[in-house]
C-alpha cells in the first residue's frame, strides 16, 4: 500500500510541469521580504567598527551581537512559529513577523550600550522566525516538487542581495551622516544608529503589501489532504511552552517521571558544558545564550517525540534529515562568519573605508550570492533527475569549492585579492542552500514542512550563526589576529564532508519511504 502511494505521489506529481503565474508573482515578494530580512540582520556587518569604539565593545562581543543573541533566539521561536506555519494563516503570519523584525531593527537605533543593542537583536530575530517556516511551506505548496530547488533557491536568494545590499546601505548612511552631522547630530544619534532606522522602518510599508498574499491550499502540489487545523493557536503555545525554561519542565513532566529524569538529565549535561566553555572563554553571554538554547532544542525534541510521533519519526528520527542539515550548518558555519568579519577586515586590517568596503564586498557579493544560489539550486534539481542524491553531491561542493577562497581573503593584504575572493566565496558557498533545503522538504509530509524548515533553520543558527561569528571573533580576541579568528571556520570542512557522506549515503531510502515510516509512526495521510 506504501509503495502504491509513493507511486501515486510521483505519477501526480509529474504531470506538473509547470507553476501557474501567480505563484511566480507571489514568489517574487517573498524574495522582497527575503531581501529586507537580511539588511536587516547583516547590517551590523558594516557598521560594526563603529559600534565597537562608540560602545567600547570586544570582538567577541560584536561576534555575539550579529550571531548568538539573533541565532538562538531565532532558532528558539522558529520552533512554534513552525507550528503555527503548520497549521494558521501563513501570509498573516509572515505580515506580522516582518513588522516585527522591522521595528526592533529602528529600535537597534537609539540602543547606548551592549545590553539594548543585545535586547533588540534577540527582538529582530524573534520576528525574523516567522519568514522562512511560512515562505518554503508556501512555495513547497505553488511549486511542483520538480521545481522546488529552483524556486527555494530564488527565494533563498534574498539572503544574499540583502547581505549585499545592507554592505552598500550601511557604508554609505554611516558615513555620509557622520560627514554631515561632525557634531550635535539629530537626536543626538550617531551614524550606525541612524542606519538602523533607516533601514527599519521600510519593513513597516512592506507588511502591507505582504497581507494582500493569497493563501495556497496545503499539501495541493502533492495530492495529499492536509485538513485545517480546528485551533491552530493551541499547538504554536504548546510549542512555545516547550522551548521556553523554565516552562519546559512542565511538559517533561507529562511524560512521568521517567520524562522529567531525562529532561533534567540533559540540563545538568548541557549546564555543565556551557559553565565550562564560559569560565574557559570568558564570555559568559555567549554561552548562556547557547547553552539555554541547545538545552531548549532538547526539550522540545522530547515533547515532539511523545505529541507527535511521526514528526520526530521523519526529523528527529531520520538519519538522513539529521545529517543534511547538520552538512549544510557547517557550510553555514563558514559563510555567515566570512561575510560577517568580511567588512571589519577590510576596514581594519586593508584600511578601506566603510562605503568602499560596503561597495566592493555588498555589491559583488550579492551577485556572487545571487548568481551562487540560483544556478546551484538549478543544479540541484538536474541533478536529482539522474541520481536520488544528487542534490547532496552540490551542498558538498558549496562546502569545498568555497574553502580556499576563505583562506585566500584572511590571509592577503592586496585589497583586490581580498575582493575577488570575497565574491568567489560568496559564489560557490551559496550554491549549496538549495540542494540542502529541497531535500528537507520530500523527507517529511506536507503538514510538517514548517517544522522540518524550523528544524533546518536550527543548524543554520544553533550551529552556523550561533558559533561561526561568534567562533572567530573569539578566536580574534584571543590572538590579536582578525585574519587567524578567519582561519579558524576552515575546521567545518572535513565535520561537513562527513556529515554529507553519511546523507549521501542515507536520502534515496528515506525519502522512498517517507509514507511508510509515516503510517508506521501513527500517522493517517490520504493520498487525493
Amino acid at each position: 500500500m506504501s509503495n502504491d502511494a509513493a507511486e501515486a505521489i510521483d505519477s501526480e506529481d509529474q504531470t506538473k510541469e509547470t507553476a501557474p503565474a501567480y505563484s511566480w508573482y507571489a514568489l517574487s515578494v517573498l524574495v522582497v521580504i527575503y531581501v529586507l530580512n537580511f539588511v536587516d540582520r547583516n547590517i551590523i556587518s558594516i557598521l560594526a567598527e563603529d559600534i565597537k569604539a562608540d560602545l567600547g565593545l570586544r570582538d567577541d562581543q560584536i561576534g555575539f551581537l550579529y550571531g548568538t543573541a539573533f541565532g538562538v533566539f531565532y532558532a528558539l521561536f522558529g520552533i512554534p512559529l513552525g507550528k503555527l506555519a503548520d497549521s494558521w494563516h501563513r501570509v498573516r503570519l509572515m505580515t506580522v513577523g516582518l513588522a516585527v523584525w522591522s521595528a526592533f531593527t529602528a529600535l537597534s537605533g537609539f540602543a547606548k550600550n551592549f545590553t539594548m543593542l543585545s535586547v533588540a537583536r534577540v527582538g529582530v530575530g524573534v520576528g525574523e522566525a516567522t519568514a522562512s517556516p511560512s515562505a518554503y511551506s508556501l512555495i513547497s505548496d505553488w511549486f511542483p516538487k520538480k521545481m522546488r530547488a529552483t524556486a527555494l533557491a530564488i527565494y533563498s536568494s534574498g539572503l544574499y542581495i540583502g547581505g549585499g545590499v545592507s554592505l552598500l546601505i550601511g557604508g554609505a548612511i554611516v558615513e555620509t551622516w557622520n560627514e554631515t552631522y561632525p557634531t550635535n547630530p539629530p537626536l543626538d544619534l550617531a551614524g550606525w544608529q541612524a542606519a538602523f532606522i533607516i533601514v527599519g522602518l521600510p519593513g513597516l510599508l512592506l507588511a502591507c503589501l505582504v497581507f494582500t498574499l493569497r493563501e495556497p491550499a496545503r499539501g495541493e502540489s502533492e495530492g495529499i489532504v492536509s485538513p485545517p487545523q480546528k485551533d491552530p493557536f493551541r499547538g504554536f503555545l504548546r510549542e512555545l511552552v516547550a522551548v521556553i525554561p523554565p516552562f519546559t519542565l512542565f511538559g517533561a513532566a507529562q511524560g512521568g517521571i521517567r520524562g522529567l529524569a531525562i529532561n533534567l538529565a540533559g540540563a545538568v549535561v548541557i549546564g555543565s558544558s556551557a559553565y565550562a566553555l564560559a569560565i574557559l572563554t570568558g564570555s559568559f553571554q555567549q554561552w548562556i545564550a547557547v547553552g539555554i538554547g541547545y538545552y531548549a532544542i532538547f526539550s522540545w525534541a522530547s515533547t515532539l517525540k511523545r505529541r507527535d510521533a511521526a514528526t520526530f519519526r521523519l526529523i528527529w528520527g531520520t538519519p538522513a534529515f539529521l545529517t543534511t542539515i547538520l552538512g549544510y550548518g557547517m557550510v553555514a558555519f563558514m559563510s555567515y562568519a566570512a561575510s560577517f568579519w568580511a567588512a571589519p577586515y577590510a576596514i581594519r586590517i586593508l584600511e578601506e573605508a566603510p562605503s568602499t568596503a560596503g561597495w566592493w564586498i555588498g555589491g559583488p557579493g550579492a551577485v556572487g550570492g545571487f548568481l551562487g544560489v540560483i544556478v546551484g539550486g538549478r543544479m540541484a534539481d538536474w541533478m536529482r533527475e539522474r541520481n536520488p542524491a544528487g542534490r547532496l553531491l552540490v551542498v558538498a561542493f558549496g562546502l569545498t569549492a568555497a574553502a580556499p577562497f576563505l583562506f585566500l581573503m584572511f590571509t592577503t593584504t592586496d585589497p583586490t585579492i581580498f575582493y575577488v575572493c570575497a565574491f568567489l566565496q560568496s559564489l560557490f558557498g551559496s550554491s549549496a542552500l538549495g540542494g540542502a533545503a529541497a531535500t528537507t522538504q520530500d523527507l517529511v509530509l506536507p503538514r510538517m514542512r514548517g517544522t522540518a524548515t524550523a528544524t533546518f533553520f536550527l543548524a543554520t543558527t544553533l550551529v552556523g550563526l550561533a558559533l561561526g561569528p561568534y567562533m572567530a571573533g573569539q578566536v580574534s580576541t584571543m590572538t590579536g589576529s582578525l585574519s587567524t579568528g578567519g582561519l579558524s571556520l576552515l575546521v567545518a570542512v572535513p565535520i561537513g564532508i562527513i556529515m554529507l557522506f553519511i546523507a549521501y549515503r542515507t536520502v534515496p531510502e528515506a525519502e522512498r519511504s517517507v509514507l511508510e515510516r509515516a503510517r508506521a509512526a501513527g500517522e493517517d495521510a490520504t493520498v487525493m
